[in-house]
């Protein structure tokens, strides 16, 4: 899950799992898979890093074998 924040200034939370694509012209918006469509404040390379670090953390939640 990562934090965003809507155009309004709401900060919503977002499956990471679900984004479909990332798009900035001039705001941001986030395509799901689901069809839905979020604009959010946050610039693209930062919707990029927190799914990147998203991953992570559930990398290391994996028990290793």
């Amino acid at each position: 899950m990562i934090p965003v924040t809507r155009l309004n200034g709401k900060p919503i939370v977002l499956n990471a799992d679900l984004i479909r694509s990332v798009e900035q012209n001039p705001d941001t918006t986030i395509k799901l898979i689901n069809g839905e469509t979020v604009l959010v404040q946050e610039e693209m390379h930062e919707i990029i890093e927190k799914c990147i670090e998203y991953g992570r953390h559930l990398r290391q939640m994996m028990p290793r074998t």
